[in-house]
């Protein structure tokens, strides 16, 4: 199995806060890997270094031979577009777009072809069970299916690795276990990697390995 993402000796600091200690850290391609730990404990700081949204006060962090810690704002830009898919808690879904053109995203900002990529984000939508709400807004669908047109968007460019903070944190327990089979189904379908930050230990148990943290480090 190949690695897809090594960090290595990874610290962060806010103010006088170690909140990360040292990290290592490994994910082969196709793994789901969950991420649980208490509160402040320093989940969601690693998985946004690892993904590129904050950087590292000391480490690296590589992602298929490629340093993202060394890469100018620009680069790393640009490097997380076309590589990293990301889902969040609280779906981020813009209101005046429909379902379709709210996957679309990310491959307009990677000027990808649009034509290819709409076909691409009417896939992922089937895949997902919203052949029925392709031109829904947001506030026409449920949070459940708000949460899988992030997932669609997430996926549109291809990802390399997809990162997911508490991505079933604001769903019901129903919608919560669809999503985390949608999980499993995309890495069995397009052998997705997954790295998912999360309190719920069903899903935790379900994925391939399961890293604990606290305080900073991982036990």
């Amino acid at each position: 199995m190949q690695e897809i993402l090594k960090a290595g000796n990874v610290h962060k600091k806010y103010g006088n806060v170690e909140v990360l200690k040292g990290i290592d850290f490994t994910v082969q391609q196709g793994e789901v890997v969950s991420i649980v730990g208490a509160s402040g404990a320093g989940k969601s700081t690693l998985l946004h270094i690892l993904g590129s949204l904050d950087r590292a006060d000391t480490g690296w962090v590589k992602i298929k031979d490629e340093e993202i810690s060394s890469m100018n704002d620009k680069t790393l830009s640009a490097f997380r577009n076309q590589h990293i898919g990301f889902i969040f808690q609280f779906h981020n879904l813009l209101p005046e777009f429909t379902a379709v053109e709210n996957v679309l995203l990310p491959a307009m900002i990677g000027k990808r072809n649009i034509k290819e990529a709409e076909e691409r984000a009417k896939e992922l939508l089937r895949f997902l069970g919203l052949s029925h709400r392709f031109t829904h807004y947001p506030n026409q669908l449920s949070g459940g299916e708000q949460q899988r047109v992030a997932v669609a968007r997430a996926l549109i460019n291809d990802p390399l690795i997809v990162f997911a903070d508490e991505p079933s944190g604001n769903l019901d327990t129903h919608n919560a276990e669809e999503l985390h089979q949608l999980f499993f189904d995309l890495r069995k379908t397009y052998n997705q990697t997954f790295v998912i930050v999360t309190h719920n230990e069903k899903l935790a148990d379900l994925s391939d390995r399961k890293v604990v943290m606290q305080d900073g480090v991982i036990i």
